[in-house]
């Protein structure tokens, strides 16, 4: 058990890679959708170089970081089963199953972008952009507080989160409408 530490270490550089990837991917994907509709030649220029951006992203940093942070918690898991016997970690792995549909999801919205097929709209990406970050927090407050209930009081903090979060989505959507360069 030597390494455990050493492999603790290497899923918690590739959770922090895999996250970087999912926290920058919709802000891209908000770009792109803005410049599909602008008009020509700004609309192929900036269309182009986003999709490049988006697909290096994706398959060069957060598909791998997915794949290693996955594949070292597994192993960590297997040197220490008795992490299965807490109830925190059932919760945990709750939030991982979300977090994967999370990441799934995003890759169907990579794909349709990729093939400039616009199904949502900005703003849509724009919350969804925050979908990582509330999985964050909850699976954060979980492994420090070790604790299947006392993270409840860290889900609150989400929340209360998430309407801070909606309620400058929406204070920044007004000013978007009335000064279109903010």
């Amino acid at each position: 058990m030597e390494y455990y530490n050493f492999i603790k270490a290497l899923h918690l550089i590739f959770i922090v890679t895999w996250f970087a990837g999912l926290f920058y991917i919709p802000r891209l994907f908000v770009y792109q959708i803005e410049a599909y509709h602008k008009p020509s030649p700004d609309k192929e220029i900036l269309g182009a170089q986003l999709k490049l951006m988006a697909k290096r992203l994706w398959n060069i940093i957060t598909w791998p970081s997915a794949i290693l942070a996955t594949i070292f918690g597994v192993w960590l898991l297997i040197l220490n089963p008795y992490l299965f016997n807490q109830p925190w970690m059932h919760v945990k792995l709750t939030f991982v199953v979300v977090l994967l549909i999370y990441h799934l999801k995003t890759h169907v919205y990579y794909k349709q972008l990729q093939h400039d097929e616009v199904k949502k709209t900005s703003n849509f990406m724009r919350l969804w952009n925050e979908g990582a970050t509330f999985i964050l927090f909850a699976v954060i407050f979980l492994v420090i507080l070790k604790n299947a209930f006392n993270w409840i009081f860290g889900v609150i903090g989400i929340i209360v989160l998430g309407i801070l979060i909606m309620l400058g989505f929406k204070v920044y959507k007004n000013m978007r409408s009335k000064n279109p360069n903010v």
